[in-house]
């Protein structure tokens, strides 16, 4: 196992450095408030010189026009260093975010498929030929690098989330620059050091892909930056909305994958024992730090309060505790900011007359104490009038509606601001089918809750971002589409008089 603690994360024209300023950031383990690392703080001058780097390495041409087989070997060469390293970035990315090792290794082996996914996805992009309807003429849509890509991640999936948006990017032939979250930056950086390798191998520009760590200055520099193409960013609605003010000043390319209050629908003919696991995993699964995570659930009245016993009764058996050891269940909140911010959550849930079924409180054991631990919750008589319902808790935190008839459950299931993703749980098919029809939701799930494949497009409607990653859309993403028409035998036209 590597040494965790590290003093140069910053990547920028092919070599590592630290801050120019030598400013530092301590990243600690949400576990136990430990510190795992120290790491560079980047500023504006170190942004600007990373966003110079690609820019001189896109302009230059070398990987944009690479043969796209060159491209791919990166991707797949970096994809075989994380199987080969798995067991090492699964535990740094416990470490640094909490959830359990299950769970890392899960993202570890996702964030593999991803970028093979990419890999063999852009040896087949060959663009289209149109029909002119003239024998003379040649007329093609090709698809070209948009050019500097900055990469903004969240804290919550780190690695998988730069994987999203690194393979497509560099399959495209963008050069890019990175900045993972500063609460959670480990696994970038390790990623960076193993991609390094393959980038050397390929032959590519030093500035092809860069990274700068660092807290929120730094993205907005990004955004910002003129030299900047496109910016990509997951995270909240808030900086969601900062980022698309920043680019318009240069009207770069934008796409934002932010929040959501994701409805799982559950009607009563539904298998209760099923139904109540599904629930409790699309809810608190990394402690409810999942954008898509289930935390608004709508019951069909009949079985509910049978449904809701069960589900309170099996989130006070949740074992809490290290990630990294056997047994745990689910891990700690990521920082004691964000406990206190899903704390105001809960009381103002409680003022506004929710019923606390289970959870709502920090544990009691010794061992835990020093972490940011919040036991899993359940609220009832909850309704769309809730701050609680409708704003982004990020938490442990599960409400619970009610409703009579389908048209009730879709209509508050639609009443949010947000539309990213949602389930419907029902042995009806054909209700299955009409209910996820009308669903405002980038993803539904039908009798299940959190899948994902490589192939599929990941992203949400209304104020839960725009664009797409994953699948075809995500590679179109990094690109821009030109036509090119060429005409096989010029001669004079005539429309004006010699």
């Amino acid at each position: 196992m590597r040494p965790v603690v590290r003093t140069t994360s910053l990547f920028i024209d092919g070599s590592w450095s630290a801050a120019a300023d030598g400013r530092e950031r301590i990243v600690t383990n949400p576990f136990d408030a430990s510190d795992l690392a120290t790491v560079a703080e980047a500023s504006t001058a170190d942004v600007d010189r990373a966003v110079r780097s690609a820019r001189a390495a896109f302009d230059v041409g070398a990987w944009a026009h690479a043969p796209v087989a060159r491209r791919a070997a990166v991707l797949t060469a970096t994809a075989d260093a994380l199987q080969e390293h798995r067991e090492e970035l699964a535990r740094l990315e416990t470490l640094d975010t909490g959830k359990t090792l299950a769970e890392s290794r899960f993202d570890v082996d996702d964030s593999t498929s991803v970028l093979r996914y990419y890999a063999a996805l852009a040896t087949t992009e060959a663009g289209r030929t149109v029909d002119t309807g003239r024998p003379d003429a040649v007329s093609r849509v090709v698809h070209e690098p948009v050019g500097v890509c900055a990469l903004i991640t969240p804290w919550n999936y780190p690695l998988l989330q730069i994987t999203w948006k690194l393979a497509p990017a560099l399959a495209a032939g963008n050069t890019v620059v990175a900045k993972p979250s500063e609460v959670t930056p480990l696994t970038t950086v390790r990623l960076f050091e193993l991609l390094q390798a393959g980038l050397d191998e390929a032959g590519a520009p030093a500035g092809t892909a860069n990274l700068v760590t660092g807290g929120g200055p730094a993205g907005a520099a990004l955004a910002e930056h003129p030299g900047v193409d496109l910016v990509s960013f997951t995270g909240g609605l808030a900086t969601g909305r900062s980022v698309m003010r920043a680019a318009a000043e240069t009207v770069k390319k934008v796409a934002l994958e932010l929040g959501g209050k994701n409805p799982n629908i559950v009607f009563a003919d539904t298998d209760l024992d099923t139904a109540v696991d599904y629930a409790l995993t699309a809810a608190f699964l990394h402690s409810g730090q999942v954008c898509s995570a289930g935390s608004r659930l709508l019951l069909q009245r009949g079985r509910h309060a049978e449904f809701v016993a069960e589900l309170a009764r099996r989130a006070d058996r949740i074992r809490l505790g290290d990630g990294l050891a056997k047994g745990t269940e689910c891990g700690p909140l990521v920082s004691a900011e964000h406990r206190a911010k899903v704390e105001r959550h809960l009381a103002g849930a409680l003022a506004e007359g929710a019923v606390l079924r289970a959870g709502g409180v920090r544990p009691d054991q010794a061992e835990l104490q020093a972490g940011h631990f919040l036991r899993p919750t359940v609220l009832t008589e909850c309704h769309p009038g809730m701050a609680v319902v409708r704003e982004e808790v990020f938490g442990p935190v599960l409400t619970v509606e009610l409703f009579d008839e389908e048209d009730e459950a879709v209509a508050l299931a639609n009443d949010t601001p947000y539309g990213l993703a949602g389930a419907v749980w029902t042995n009806d098919a054909g209700r299955a089918e009409r209910v996820a029809q009308r669903l405002r939701l980038g993803t539904v799930w039908i009798n299940d809750y959190h899948p994902y494949v490589p192939q599929a497009e990941w992203g949400g409607f209304k104020q839960s971002g725009t664009g797409r990653e994953l699948g075809p859309s995500g590679l179109r993403e990094y690109q821009e589409t030109k036509h090119v028409w060429r005409t096989l035998n010029p001669a004079p036209q005539y429309w004006f008089a010699d």
